[in-house]
């Protein structure tokens, strides 16, 4: 019983430090918090909608995964998305693979490389009316990027709007 007693006075002088030094929650730009904190559990087994390859600045390739809700809508080509889907981005360097090339006998096959981000798309269209329904978060290494640059997202979705913000379409 003093055991309980003390770890929850350990909780409340934690909260009370934590007040004081004006901790709040990581914000994305408009003061919303982004949906996700940590990686969501087993995302890498959800389905897959789509990959894609990026050239230029980016020059990935990208696996393009939904939880149920987001597959079944990019699956049935459903817009808007409903909320709750979640839409995550796995992006690596996009690389020349000498070892197929050899068994090819030419320069031809390219590969996924060293990882570079993993971003996500979450949906809850009253919370984030403001960027289309959607919020934008985006892990390094599996940790939480800045928030303070997940808002500049949204400025690249804006042209299509029309797919409810969403670049991909599902490949059958």
């Amino acid at each position: 019983m003093i055991r309980i007693a003390q770890l929850i006075a350990a909780a409340l002088i934690f909260a009370v430090a934590l007040a004081y030094l004006g901790f709040t929650p990581a914000r994305a730009e408009g003061g919303v918090a982004p949906a996700l904190s940590s990686l969501p559990l087993g995302y890498r087994d959800w389905r897959l909608i789509t990959v894609a390859h990026e050239e230029g600045k980016q020059n990935d390739i990208r696996a393009i995964l939904g939880n149920d809700i987001a597959y079944k809508a990019a699956r049935d080509g459903k817009w808007p998305y409903p909320d709750g889907a979640i839409i995550a981005r796995l992006a690596w360097s996009y690389v020349s693979s000498e070892e197929n090339n050899k068994a090819f006998g030419q320069a031809q096959s390219f590969i996924a490389g060293a990882p570079t981000n993993v971003q996500f798309m979450v949906k809850d269209s009253g919370k984030y009316a403001s960027t289309g329904g959607w919020s934008y978060v985006q892990f390094n290494d599996g940790k939480l990027g800045d928030p303070a640059g997940f808002g500049a997202c949204f400025a690249c979705h804006v042209p299509v709007k029309t797919r409810d913000y969403v670049f991909n379409r599902y490949s059958p």
